[in-house]
């Protein structure tokens, strides 16, 4: 039986065609070791394990050793005209050819006309006489420069101010944050994060979580202390709780007791 690769329908063996799916069946023979029907293409037999491409080559050389005419050997042997039946005939003698004539060289004496080897066709360029050509003075007409404006008065400059804190003992600057009308000065806590974290400066542990205000009106600034543990201090002179000042360029600004924390306030 041959089984159709494409449906698995058996079909009787020499069939070409699948009777169920019309596929092309592959073509079979029988395993010259165990006679089982295998596939021509097929490497070894799937019953007895038998070698079919040993097989076919030793059997294709066996066939080729009987059949091809050049494995077996020539034998020649002179025939003579007499021997084939042919008739004699008187084969006139031949005489050897003249030796070839060797061509002499030709020498060229003088320069070869070149001019009759190109194409007589080709026209040949003639170099033309250069015109002078008398340069005309024409006027050049220069733009004027362009015209500087006068410099904008001050008055009318806008001016982006920046306003600062800096801490006094460590020279550093705190820029105080813009779009904003109260900025917060303490430490972190849940209450009221700050603007200005002073908890990193040194001694920083006078100040308290929520400490002292800065309200922006316009372009003045005033501070104010919300009531501290241990007070604000503007130019060494404390802050009541619910009274606010005006600050000023230079204006020193403590926050707590003993001028441990301490900033200047600036406006460039």
């Amino acid at each position: 039986m041959i089984v159709c690769p494409n449906c698995n329908h058996q079909n009787p063996d020499g069939a070409t065609q699948c009777e169920a799916c019309y596929t092309p069946l592959p073509v079979t023979t029988s395993c010259p070791n165990c006679g089982a029907t295998v596939q021509v293409d097929a490497a070894f037999c799937g019953q007895c394990g038998f070698d079919l491409k040993a097989s076919a080559g030793t059997e294709e050389g066996q066939v080729l050793s009987q059949t091809d005419p050049a494995v077996m050997p020539t034998i020649v042997s002179p025939v003579s005209g007499t021997d084939a039946g042919m008739p004699s005939e008187d084969i006139p003698d031949l005489y050897p050819p003249d030796p070839l004539v060797t061509p002499e060289p030709i020498v060229v004496s003088g320069t070869p006309n070149l001019e009759k080897s190109s194409n007589i066709n080709t026209p040949v360029p003639t170099e033309e006489p250069l015109q002078t050509i008398n340069a005309i003075n024409t006027p050049v007409v220069t733009s004027p420069p362009p015209t500087v404006g006068s410099p904008i008065p001050a008055k009318t400059q806008l001016q982006k101010q920046s306003v600062k804190l800096i801490h006094i003992r460590t020279d550093t600057d705190i820029e105080l944050p813009v779009n904003l009308s109260v900025i917060h000065i303490g430490k972190p806590n849940d209450r009221v994060p700050p603007d200005i974290d002073v908890s990193g400066f040194p001694d920083s542990e006078v100040v308290s979580r929520s400490h002292a205000d800065i309200r922006v009106e316009g372009d003045s600034y005033y501070i104010e202390d919300i009531g501290s543990s241990n007070g604000t201090y503007v130019n060494n002179t404390s802050l009541a709780r619910g009274n606010r000042h005006k600050l000023r360029p230079g204006d020193r600004i403590s926050l707590g007791k003993g001028d441990l924390v301490s900033f200047l306030f600036q406006i460039s």
